[in-house]
């Protein structure tokens, strides 16, 4: 997938000019038309076009490749920090599509007056999280720029991971009747990420979710094999995006159960307070999949079993349509699920 991640502030329009603004970095329609509009017309090909988290590339072994740019603000936050964040995003990406994570280049743009102290706090979180993943940093660069023209510091990954045999996930596998399952509560980055920026607190604190979804997915591969039909992980966006966007590429409709969801109180009581909605706030260690119901039972074992961030559900179900995401909500009726064009929470990852 093409990721666009911009740091500018909102600006107007100058002369009847389109210009970039914050919105287009937030991961939902904006980012989307700015990406179907402006990019792929002029650089697009095969493997971007096809809109995978990772792309496949010839070699002697079936290989996926991804790139990400991490500029959340601010560097540290409760439950990570940029360097354990851009190690995850980048494993996760490989994960979704099927390919084990083997090698990572890291670059890092370092503002003037970077303290010492966070620096090494982020480059010891990377390497913990590196290895916890089972991924080498292969290859990195390092370069500085002057004061206030870096908000401290950014960090650009690109991964290399090797498909396991046997394994193809893709949208075109969706079929009527599949079940949709998610790994765990939704939304506890973003919420994590806005309270410290902002400075306030709530009675039970949240932490953020960033976490590698590997190994559990080669556990789901080996123990499931061909019963996942396609994986993603919601980021920018959040779950609500990332069904927009599956039932659009599929054809077919996805039907969520409001009750279904999992949501932990304290992000429920978060959101309530702030106003938000959990389906579109970003989560960095869960993944949403579309499993054969048949073997839905046994992917809730393995992610019940496994050490992470998680308490699966089955949240809905794949059903013919037009390719289109809807939910039924707790009072009983239906609600069409978009992607917005703007985010509140810009800059979370």
């Amino acid at each position: 997938m093409l990721h666009i991640t911009f740091i500018a502030g909102e600006v107007g329009h100058m002369n009847d000019e389109r210009v970039v603004e914050l919105v287009h970095g937030d991961g939902g329609g904006a980012t989307g038309a700015l990406i179907e509009e402006v990019f792929l017309p002029r650089i697009g090909n095969d493997s971007l076009d096809a809109g995978e988290d990772a792309a496949a590339i010839a070699g002697g072994e079936d290989l996926r490749f991804t790139t990400d740019s991490f500029v959340v603000s601010p560097l540290e936050f409760p439950g990570g920090n940029i360097g354990d964040l851009a190690i995850h995003g980048t494993v996760n990406d490989l994960a979704v599509t099927g390919a084990r994570p083997k090698w990572l280049s890291a670059g890092f743009i370092l503002e003037e007056g970077l303290p010492f102290s966070v620096l090494e706090r982020v480059l010891d979180t990377m390497g913990r999280a590196a290895r916890r993943a089972g991924i080498r940093v292969v290859a990195a660069d390092t370069k500085v720029v002057g004061r206030g023209a870096a908000d401290g510091m950014f960090i650009n990954t690109a991964g290399v991971g090797t498909v396991l045999p046997g394994v193809r996930m893709g949208f075109d596998r969706i079929a009527p009747g599949d079940v949709i399952v998610v790994t765990g509560s939704v939304g506890a980055h973003g919420i994590a990420v806005l309270s410290h920026r902002a400075g306030f607190s709530f009675e039970t604190p949240v932490e953020s979710d960033s976490a590698p979804l590997w190994p559990l997915v080669g556990r789901l591969l080996e123990g499931v094999g061909s019963g996942l039909r396609f994986m993603r992980d919601p980021t920018r966006g959040g779950l609500a995006t990332v069904l927009s966007e599956m039932a659009r590429a599929s054809g077919v409709d996805i039907v969520l159960e409001e009750e279904a969801l999992p949501i932990d109180d304290a992000i429920d009581g978060a959101t309530r307070m702030l106003g938000l909605d959990p389906l579109y706030l970003a989560c960095e260690g869960q993944a949403v999949m579309v499993v054969d119901a048949s073997r839905a039972p046994r992917v809730l074992d393995i992610i019940r079993s496994t050490e992470g961030p998680w308490d699966p559900a089955i949240i809905g179900r794949a059903s013919a349509g037009e390719g289109r995401a809807f939910m039924s909500t707790a009072m009983g009726g239906t609600r069409v699920i978009e992607r917005r064009r703007g985010d509140p929470l810009p800059r979370i990852c």
